[in-house]
């Protein structure tokens, strides 16, 4: 997080840029123009490649994203799980680029890779720069075709992904819904999990993937996207020197054409595996995203499955027969299949959920879908979507869905057809697609007159986006430089009252008993704003023994007011555009939310209701309580959940009680269990209120309307109960290694904590985070990574974190990996030897060097994330630091020497101090050992 103290700059000229259709280009030679939607604009390479340029000033930051249309749906016998093995290798390297992660990391890329039924894409995003964009426009094309697809990076990346696959296994819900997908596809790939079967993953041979690369990855089956503050003609440019000397292959892309038959009676399947939480599933086919019918069906699912909205919600959850009820279906290329889950209370029974659940999915026909549920769905949907084109660089990852089904301008086009969607539209397609006989769960029954659902094909992609051209392209924001300095510049202090802070010494606490003021207006594209308000109050004493009931008040909150019902609260959002959320705990209330400029009053008018006059509705009080207790029970058997409590456990020396007490499991559930809605109302009523805290805005608003509104609103709304820090210093415990077992679960998770007593002023702060990041930072590319991913292949998660505190002195280092139970000895031996080798030989000057160019990149590329900003100021406002703390640090980092760092490590990191926590099924992995051991006799 970033932390600056008290700075003085100019001010700087803004620079408000539209985003409008490119202008002409003078086209390079092999590249033609294609249609352009929106401020995105296509263009096709001699060989194929499409090519989408998508220019937002608004953002410092460039997205580069390549779509492949090879995913699970694109394999055959005995190759599932390869798409999903390919997109990992890919990460191997290539003749001219051996070390992927590192050449990412050092040059602060922000990275991942995806696969799917339909489609694998590989996607990074930095800071504007023409040379990374350069770089990472020749990395792609390098490995489209020069990839190495090794036996060697198989054999130690396959264990990897059954790693990967292992701690999917540990998901009830997810097993559940792969095995319901199964059932309801006979002879569609569709029916096959992407990460595919265990069998097929361990026993691939090299050279089925080695030609499963070269008949998918090539330039006419793929469509690379470059978003973000780009120089259109530039940038093309670039694109044709990396990608236009790969030739287009002789052969053209073979074409699946398996359907699934149309399903003839229900069909059912029953998982039987240790936990504590039952879950429901039914699955009907439905068609392709390009049907016509695909937009009512999307709008159908957000009426039936909606929280707290939907029917089922209505009528299960607030009923107590489920704790968590969704519906959702799924964008696909061919016909695919929507999906409707449930969660069971502990104390019910699925057999009473079962039929109650059917009957409102499939009753739909005859209790017809109202004008105004449509109305509210489709408002809920179509805010999603303008959420995502907000941003340049969501709305680019988002386009791999679209391209997927066959066009990218399919995102927009659905958007134009869910708009049109009647209540006709959606109670014709509940008719046709919600019958038994189209339901995977159940059995089969004879029948003498089958009514079944044929589902017609969908037209073209190419015919329905042939011509389209979308609607007014969405304005841009401004160019805003995300340094330290302007953004100090550009923001405002004050507080609750007439006080201005903005020259307080760096330091100074003084205004934790204050609610401060951080506004950083600015424009941003679809005029959005982010608002973020951390309040304060209470000291220990007086909260001892409340936390239950502090948790409970927060979250009541957003589920009724004397104004709004639970139901008309998300109406409103919808209608404003917005998303909000409120938490809290026993000293704090958190209020998030974000809309645009011409909703912001009214938002704030909303949460003003909210905060002031919660109705605390009874009915919804119980469905918290059991969704909270179905969620703990939950945890009770999950590795990670286990592991993760017991080291925080260890580590905390407060009395029962006490606000930072860490409560076990059956603590947590009696907490519960006794908490009550008087209690929660209570609390709520002693202690919410402002007068310590801050309240954080960035994006398009107007700062002196906004001010004047938060005065009227919250300046003379103070809590009675002054906040009281309480102090969390360091904890000097014994080192211990403690194991946990959780029967028949398939992963495992293994942490390795260090505690120090430092605070981040100290000035081997900087040393350590950078030697860290050496060590562990990131699960691709680090010592840890290429030790126990890259070279064991034990982990498809590992990393380590380093943190400390801003006022306690008090910090951590916190190595983790998931692994096979039977591996996770092996992953601790692992980390000791690498601990070893870095106290030994040290972080060398190319580590270094690497490492701090990625970690400055990084952090300049989040101070241009609003969301990450919104964080750092409101955090800074809280210690008093203004963003000329983060330019000191990152001054700090890039003077640092191999010496310095390596002084640090060796003075504060004592492997003998480590304490070791695991969680898995480790009974399980010995006797399966002995038995394989008995067997070699």
């Amino acid at each position: 997080m970033f932390v600056p103290f008290r700075a003085a700059f100019a001010a700087l000229v803004l620079f408000v840029v539209l985003v409008a259709p490119l202008q002409a280009l003078d086209l390079p030679r092999g590249v033609s123009a294609g249609p352009s939607v929106e401020g995105i604009t296509e263009y096709r390479l001699d060989n194929g490649l499409r090519v989408l340029l998508f220019p937002d000033a608004s953002k410092p930051t460039v997205t580069v994203n390549i779509t492949y249309l090879v995913g699970s749906r694109h394999e055959n016998y005995g190759e599932t799980g390869m798409a999903h093995l390919l997109e990992h290798l890919l990460f191997k390297g290539t003749p001219t680029h051996t070390d992927i992660p590192g050449e990412m990391k050092k040059r602060g890329v922000g990275f991942n890779a995806s696969t799917w039924l339909d489609r694998t894409n590989y996607f990074g995003s930095f800071t504007a720069d023409d040379e990374t964009l350069r770089w990472m426009l020749e990395l792609e094309a390098d490995r489209m075709v020069n990839s190495f697809v090794a036996r060697k990076d198989l054999d130690s990346e396959m264990t990897v992904v059954r790693n990967e696959m292992e701690s999917g296994e540990n998901n009830p819900a997810r097993v559940l819904i792969d095995r319901v997908a199964a059932t309801a596809h006979l002879w569609h790939n569709y029916g096959n999990s992407t990460i595919g079967a265990r069998a097929d993953v361990e026993n691939l041979p090299i050279e089925r993937l080695q030609a499963f690369y070269r008949e998918h990855y090539r330039p006419d089956n793929a469509t690379l996207l470059v978003a973000g503050r780009i120089e259109p003609a530039l940038a093309l440019s670039e694109i044709v020197a990396a990608f236009g000397e790969i030739a287009k292959p002789s052969e053209p892309i073979e074409l699946t054409y398996t359907r699934e038959p149309t399903q003839d009676g229900e069909r059912e399947v029953t998982v039987r595996r240790v936990g504590e939480t039952a879950y429901v599933a039914l699955a009907y086919h439905g068609p392709a995203a390009g049907h016509a019918d695909f937009a009512a069906l999307d709008v159908l699912l957000s009426a039936l499955g909606d929280t707290p909205t939907g029917r089922l919600h209505k009528a299960l959850v607030e009923n107590r027969l489920a704790t968590f009820v969704a519906g959702f279906g799924f964008a696909l290329a061919e016909p695919g299949y929507m999906m409707f889950l449930a969660e069971v209370p502990k104390e019910s029974a699925v057999e009473s959920l079962r039929p109650k659940l059917i009957e409102l999915i499939e009753g739909s026909a005859a209790a017809p879908f109202t004008e105004q549920e449509v109305s509210d769905s489709k408002r809920r949907l179509l805010k999603d979507v303008e959420l995502t084109m907000n941003d340049a660089n969501r709305l680019a990852m988002s386009l791999s869905e679209a391209i997927a089904q066959g066009d990218w301008r399919m995102f927009f086009l659905q958007r134009d057809r869910i708009d049109a969607v009647s209540a006709a539209d959606v109670n014709n397609v509940a008719q046709h697609y919600l019958k038994s006989s189209n339901r995977t769960f159940g059995q089969f029954i004879p029948t003498a007159e089958p009514d079944r659902v044929e589902i017609s094909e969908a037209p073209t992609v190419a015919s329905l986006v042939d011509g389209y051209v979308g609607r007014a392209a969405m304005a841009a924001g401004e160019v805003f430089e995300p340094s330290p300095e302007n953004i100090d510049a550009r923001t405002e202090w004050s507080t609750l009252g007439d006080g201005n802070i903005g020259d307080q010494d760096n330091g100074d606490q003084d205004n934790r008993n204050i609610t401060q003021l951080v506004l950083l207006p600015k424009k941003t594209r679809g005029n959005t704003v982010l608002l973020s308000m951390n309040l304060r109050f209470g000291s220990a004493d007086d909260v001892h023994g409340k936390a239950q009931a502090a948790e409970f008040a927060a979250a009541m909150l957003t589920r009724g007011s004397e104004k709004y019902s639970r139901e008309a609260i998300a109406r409103r959002l919808d209608e404003l555009k917005a998303q909000l959320s409120i938490s809290g705990d026993a000293q704090g209330l958190s209020v998030g939310a974000n809309s645009t400029r011409e909703h912001l009053p009214e938002l704030l008018a909303l949460i003003d209701e909210l905060l002031k006059h919660s109705s605390f509705p009874a009915s919804e009080f119980e469905q918290l309580r059991t969704q909270s207790i179905t969620d703990v029970e939950s945890s009770r058997t999950e590795p990670t959940a286990i592991a993760g409590l017991e080291l925080n456990r260890y580590g905390n020396s407060w009395p029962k009680g006490h606000p930072k007490y860490v409560e076990s499991f059956d603590e947590q559930l009696q907490s519960l269990k006794t908490v009550t809605l008087d209690e929660a109302r209570q609390f709520s009523a002693d202690f919410h209120g402002a007068g310590s805290g801050e309240i954080t805005l960035i994006g398009d608003f107007d700062a002196a309307a906004v001010r004047a509104d938060l005065q009227a609103r919250f300046a003379d709304w103070t809590s009675t109960k002054p906040f009281v820090r309480v102090a969390d210093p360091y904890l000097d415990l014994a080192a211990v290694s403690r194991s946990f077992e959780t029967p028949d679960k398939a992963n495992a998770l293994i942490l390795m904590a260090l505690g120090l007593p430092m605070d981040d002023s100290h000035p081997d702060y900087p040393a350590l985070i950078a030697g860290n990041y050496v060590f562990g930072g990131g699960s691709l590319k680090s010592r840890l990574a290429d030790r126990v991913r890259q070279k064991d292949g034990l982990s498809y998660s590992v990393a380590s974190q380093f943190s400390a505190d801003s006022i306690d002195a008090a910090a951590g280092q916190v190595l983790y990996a998931i692994a096979a139970p039977e591996n996770i000895a092996s992953v601790e031996a692992a980390f000791r030897d690498e601990l070893a080798l870095l106290l030994k030989d040290g972080v060398s000057a190319a580590e270094l060097k690497d490492a701090i160019d990625g970690m400055l990149k990084a952090r300049q590329r989040s101070r241009g994330e609003d969301a990450a900003l919104l964080a750092a100021l409101g955090n800074n406002a809280y210690l008093n630091r203004k963003m000329a703390w983060s330019a000191e640090l990152d001054a700090r980092l890039a003077a640092l020497t191999p010496e310095v760092v390596n002084a640090a490590l060796r003075k504060h990191l004592n492997p003998a101090n480590y304490s070791v926590f695991s969680a898995g099924d480790f009974a399980s992995a010995k006797a399966k050992q002995a038995a394989a051991a008995k067997a070699g006799d």
